[in-house]
């Protein structure tokens, strides 16, 4: 009997070990945090990696590999959101087509339950279901209309994180000026995004 205690004893710890360790102080799962260094400023979006992990993983990796930096925000519709991503917009002679760039690939559309399109959030552009690539969009109004909450989902966006510092540079942002097609009269680069 006092095997089986031990036993028991142990598996219980190793159980709360393993919790602790997916689990920081306030008792929320440790995300990553993408930092985005911008020519208006900086600020951090917490992924949700808990709760989507096909959308923020995608956004991840190709923050892992540069694919954003030197972009552009190429679209800013105020009171709305702000939309970059688009790897065409590290060219000025590709402006005609900004917002029609992608990675080369799609991936499928990743609606959970409780996330919506709310101030803060970022969320995934796309032309349709299961189009989403590389393109996002960071909401500074209630979007919800946004959401995916039943079939079909056509035009839809599924939400992958949240700003947890500098919403007053996405803000900056929002309230550029802007020229017809919603881009902005001067430059919005996105430097760098990090991982932290």
């Amino acid at each position: 009997m006092k095997i089986i205690t031990i036993i028991f004893m142990s598996l219980l710890i190793l159980i709360i070990g393993c919790a602790n360790v997916q689990n920081n102080e306030e008792g929320d799962t440790m995300n990553s945090v993408a930092v985005f260094d911008t020519s208006l400023g900086k600020f951090k979006i917490e992924l949700f990696e808990d709760k989507s992990p096909i959308t923020a993983g995608n956004f991840k990796k190709l923050v892992d590999e540069g694919f954003y930096d030197g972009t552009r925000f190429h679209r800013v519709i105020k009171k709305f959101m702000n939309q970059g991503g688009d790897p065409l917009s590290k060219d000025l002679s590709q402006v005609a087509r900004w917002g029609t760039g992608s990675p080369g690939y799609t991936i499928e559309d990743e609606f959970v339950e409780g996330l919506s399109n709310v101030p803060g959030t970022i969320s995934m552009a796309n032309s349709g279901p299961n189009s989403g690539g590389s393109q996002f969009f960071i909401n500074v109004v209630d979007n919800s209309f946004l959401d995916w909450n039943k079939p079909p989902a056509s035009s839809k966006h599924p939400v992958f994180g949240k700003v947890v510092e500098g919403m007053d540079v996405v803000m900056t942002i929002n309230n550029v000026e802007t020229v017809p097609g919603d881009r902005p009269q001067e430059d919005v680069l996105i430097n760098k995004i990090t991982i932290e």
